[in-house]
C-alpha cells in the first residue's frame, strides 16, 4: 500500500462489506456477478486489503439496496462518537443536551406551570417526548394529549405544539431527523 493507501485504510474499515454480503445472503461469487467487481477485489475490500473508488463504491451500495453516501457512512472506521453535554435553559425549562448529526437527546426538568411552544431547537425531525416523572399536556394543532410517568408520544416537530407542565416533570425529548425525501 501507498502512503495515501494507508491513510484510507486508518478511515475506513471495508470489513464491513462482509456483513453486508452475508446479509443479503450472497456469496462472494453472487455479488460479484451482481455488481461486475471482480471476486478477488471484494475478497480484499472485506479483509481491508484494498480500497474502493466511488464507482466500485456505488455498484456495491446498489447491490445492497442503499446509496453510496450510506455505504460510506457504514465503511467510516469510527465505531462510536462520545460528546458532552451542554446545559441551557428556556423560559422555566431547564435542558441537558446532547446532538449528533441525526439526532437531539434532551433531558429536562420543569415545575408546574411552566409552558415551552415553539421550541428553537426543530429542524425537519421527528420529536419523541417521554414522560419520566410529573405529567404534562402536549397540544398539537388538532390534538392534545396529557402524559403522566412513563408515557410517551411521537410526534412530526414541524408541526407548532406547546408543552404545559401540569405536575413538577422530568422528562426526555428526542429529536431524530428525517431521512431525505428526494
Amino acid at each position: 500500500m501507498d502512503a495515501n493507501s494507508e491513510e484510507s485504510a486508518e478511515m475506513y474499515n471495508f470489513s464491513v462489506l462482509r456483513d453486508l454480503r452475508k446479509g443479503a445472503a450472497l456469496t462472494i461469487a453472487g455479488l460479484s456477478e451482481k455488481t461486475g467487481i471482480s471476486p478477488a477485489v471484494i475478497s480484499k475490500l472485506e479483509r481491508n486489503q484494498a480500497v474502493a473508488g466511488l464507482g466500485t463504491l456505488f455498484r456495491l451500495a446498489r447491490a445492497f439496496g442503499i446509496t453510496a453516501a450510506e455505504l460510506l457512512a457504514l465503511i467510516e472506521s469510527r465505531t462510536a462518537q462520545c460528546k458532552k453535554e451542554t446545559d441551557r435553559i428556556a423560559g422555566d425549562f431547564h435542558f441537558r443536551q446532547i446532538e449528533f448529526s441525526n439526532s437531539k437527546c434532551l433531558y429536562a426538568e420543569a415545575p408546574k406551570g411552566a409552558r415551552r411552544s415553539n421550541p428553537d431547537a426543530h429542524r425537519d425531525d421527528y420529536e419523541i417526548c417521554w414522560v419520566l416523572n410529573g405529567s404534562l399536556k402536549i397540544v398539537l394543532p388538532y390534538e392534545a394529549h396529557v402524559l403522566s410517568a412513563g408515557d410517551c408520544l411521537q410526534f412530526d416537530a414541524l408541526f407548532e405544539h406547546t408543552y404545559e407542565v401540569l405536575e413538577d416533570c422530568r422528562i426526555i425529548i428526542q429529536h431524530i431527523h428525517k431521512q431525505k425525501r428526494f
